[in-house]
């Protein structure tokens, strides 16, 4: 069975961030509060606003950079939305993942920005179920270098899964299958125990801006923090006992999920949603899925399922979609959903899909 796992971030990868962390850090500047004394907070895509808006309560206006419907990761800002980055009591932000909206940081300055990169990597490392194993997918490579490839994994297996199962929980990245070269999983928050991370940092940096509301915020905190891993330990029990482990995945968005419930994700494209799969990687998970008797090709439900649809057809299974939460669209916000509620629906379409007991 094919496990994909992580290569651990170059050093370049981690200066950056770094970097941008150091300078993301938290000022003492002073704030100014909405026209109805609220704390004025921007949150650069759903996620972030869903933590920040359950933390600030009625104390805060929260308002999503990124629009309903919208990709976060081509999210560009407006002159407009800029100027509002400048005025901003806090901006909450994960480094790294949207470059308009770093740069609009950096050269905005904030009364106060929280940067979730710089939270998951000083958190303690989350811990899977069980360890990973090596990926031995084939890459973009040719045929003779796969071949080269796949004899020196069997010769360094040993050596090779202890590197990628600590680089796997290094800084709560979790890397693609091998597609996009050098690229990390950002989709942190579909692990609930990763997103829980967020509330207290989210308190107390509020609690930094508005003293009077401290309690408050921590207190919600506090709740949230309970929510999302009654959130966990469901997830755990509703997948502690499928029949099949291989979640197959039209691209790399479902890492960190996989992780922390002991799930081999197999995607068929990397993290990028715009690249098309080669007709020979489609042929690829193919096989696999005919081979470990995959019943379900799981694609995101904001993106088309082309892909997903080629490869079920020629595999003989079905689809099912599952959401990468980065957005909510117009729908979903009318019928009331938030995150607990479509991770749920996440967790009901995973059931059916790997045939859960």
């Amino acid at each position: 069975m094919h496990r994909s796992t992580p290569p651990r971030p170059t050093h370049r990868t981690a200066r950056a961030a770094g970097a941008l962390a150091a300078l993301l850090a938290l000022t003492a500047c002073g704030t100014a509060a909405a026209d109805d004394g609220s704390l004025e907070v921007l949150a650069s895509f759903y996620p972030l606003q869903f933590v920040t808006e359950q933390v600030g309560g009625d104390r805060v206006t929260v308002t999503n950079l990124t629009p309903l419907g919208g990709e976060p990761h081509d999210l560009e800002l407006s002159p407009a939305a800029i100027g509002r980055v400048s005025r901003a009591d806090l901006v909450v932000v994960q480094s790294g993942f949207q470059p308009a909206v770093d740069q609009a940081v950096l050269e905005g300055h904030p009364a106060r920005t929280l940067d979730a990169t710089a939270v998951l990597e000083a958190a303690p490392a989350a811990e899977p179920a069980l360890p990973l194993h090596d990926d031995d997918h084939v890459d973009a490579h040719d045929e003779h270098e796969h071949e080269h490839d796949e004899h020196a994994h069997d010769e360094q297996a040993s050596d090779a899964h202890d590197h990628d199962h600590a680089a796997a929980l290094d800084a709560g990245h979790v890397a693609d299958d091998g597609h996009d070269q050098g690229g990390v999983d950002p989709h942190f928050w579909l692990d609930p125990t990763r997103l829980a991370l967020l509330a207290p940092a989210v308190a107390e940096t509020l609690a930094a801006a508005d003293p009077a509301g401290a309690d408050e915020y921590r207190s919600r905190a506090d709740t949230l923090v309970h929510e999302l891993t009654e959130l966990d330990t469901t997830f755990t029990a509703g997948l502690a006992s499928c029949t099949h482990r291989t979640l197959v995945t039209s691209h790399a968005a479902f890492g960190h999920l996989a992780l922390r419930y002991d799930l081999d994700q197999v995607s068929v494209a990397g993290l990028d949603p715009d690249t098309e799969p080669s007709p020979r990687r489609i042929r690829e998970v193919a096989d696999l899925v005919r081979e470990a008797g995959v019943p379900t090709i799981f694609f995101e439900s904001a993106a088309t399922a082309k892909v997903a649809d080629v490869l079920a057809e020629d595999a003989g299974v079905t689809t099912a979609a599952l959401s990468p939460l980065e957005s909510l669209t117009r729908e979903q916000v009318d019928a009331g959903d938030d995150y607990l509620t479509i991770m749920t629906a996440n967790l009901a379409a995973l059931r059916t899909g790997l045939d859960c007991a």
